[in-house]
């Protein structure tokens, strides 16, 4: 079970959103890489990493703060990034750079065949994300919902050899409500693929939940607000998981 810090990337800045909106950014550090280096002190072996700027543009926009957050990583914490990555120039340039997993959300909608090229190219390093409004997949960084469902969705790759599904409750995402255990652990029964929950991450409530047997199908959860705000202590967290035995379950995702 693997607890992921997140960095979400506005203009060169880290940031936190309420449900994805662009105007409802508050800034935590200016300096993205000190951020990654502070995750990666306090023991973190994985980040995760979202250009937003990037995600609405269909292209990377913050690849100089990305560069400079894999830099701060080094050898020592994975990073797996999203945020405008929809073709393979750009998958196989992330990967060249440094990144370990590129997680593909939009392209994954409009493009499943990048997706399958992509997984069957780089085995394990491929990620889908499934940002949902309603059990609808949302995309373009969240600005359209499509008739897609989330779960549909995720069964179009059952065989595609991606690493994980990242599966995001838009409505809970910034405002710390609690993960919606209900849907994510109903995705992860319905896939194969392990899937990492994402999405309001409040406090130490949902870490003891991710120790709950039925929690045990899930690769993991992202936190960002709460650790920004000091809700959630890191090494609290990381302690417990410990404790209960399930940190790390995936082999191969590094070790705390």
């Amino acid at each position: 079970m693997i607890l992921f810090p997140a960095i979400d990337l506005k203009d060169g800045a880290c940031v936190r959103l309420v449900k994805g909106e662009m105007e409802q950014a508050t800034v935590y550090n200016a300096d993205p890489a000190d951020q990654a280096r502070a995750f990666r002190d306090i023991g973190f072996p994985w980040l995760h990493v979202v250009d937003l700027n990037g995600a609405f543009a269909g292209e990377s926009r913050n690849g100089e703060a990305v560069e400079a957050i894999l830099k701060a990583a080094g050898t020592e914490m994975k990073v797996q990034l999203g945020g405008g990555i929809r073709d393979r120039a750009g998958i196989e340039g992330w990967l060249a750079k440094g990144v370990s997993r590129v997680i593909l959300g939009t392209a994954a909608l409009r493009d499943p065949d990048l997706v399958r090229e992509a997984a069957a190219a780089h085995p394990d390093r491929i990620a889908v994300g499934i940002d949902a409004r309603g059990g609808k997949v949302a995309v373009e960084g969240w600005a359209e919902t499509s008739d897609m469902e989330a779960v549909d969705l995720a069964r179009a790759f059952e065989d595609a050899g991606v690493a994980a599904i990242i599966y995001t409750d838009i409505d809970r995402d910034g405002v710390l409500a609690g993960i919606n255990w209900d849907a994510t652990i109903a995705l992860g029964q319905a896939v194969s693929i392990p899937v990492i929950a994402s999405g309001g991450l409040a406090s130490m409530v949902d870490i003891e939940r991710l120790t709950k047997p039925d929690a045990a199908i899930l690769e993991g959860a992202i936190s960002g607000r709460a650790l920004y705000d000091g809700r959630l202590d890191p090494s609290e967290a990381l302690n417990t998981l410990r404790a209960a035995r399930c940190w790390p379950m995936t082999p191969g995702l590094g070790a705390f």
